[in-house]
């Protein structure tokens, strides 16, 4: 299970401070080529306040947001994945959402379109901002799918 909500969330190096959410994807994962624009929605929707924690090499990558139109900065995070395992992450995807006082403040494992949905709305009260909706019945994403 992911990192709880309330627990200190570990620094990322090239992770804005302040509110933000990382989003963790493995590029082989169907789920995670499946939710790539959407979660690329997220980004255009919070400019510079996500950033992808990938469990692959840089190139490979690349090449995944080139196939799947996702414009997230990619973090590498390769084994013994050190990222993860200190956000606990067994599922890809996961969003984790982190407020300005540097705890978790959401958690959405697997693809959950209400979950990133209020993830969205979570990460824009941290903001000040109106919620994006990431994701809406009729945009082809199914409301759940394991990962």
């Amino acid at each position: 299970m992911a990192i709880a909500v309330g627990s200190p969330a570990p620094p990322v190096r090239g992770v804005p401070a302040g509110p933000h959410a990382l989003v963790f994807y493995k590029v082989t994962c169907p789920t995670c080529q499946m939710a790539a624009p959407a979660l690329d929605r997220f980004e255009r929707a919070y400019p510079g306040r996500i950033a992808a924690v990938g469990q692959d090499p840089a190139g490979e990558l690349a090449e995944f947001a080139a196939a799947y139109a996702m414009s997230i900065s990619a973090i590498p995070d390769q084994p013994p994945y050190p990222i993860s395992d200190a956000y606990g992450i067994a599922t890809v995807p996961t969003v984790v959402v982190v407020g300005v006082d540097g705890t978790v403040a959401d958690v959405v494992e697997a693809w959950d379109r209400q979950g990133v949905n209020r993830a969205s709305a979570v990460l824009a009260g941290l903001l000040g901002t109106d919620p994006a909706a990431i994701s809406e019945p009729g945009d082809g994403l199914p409301e759940f799918r394991p990962g």
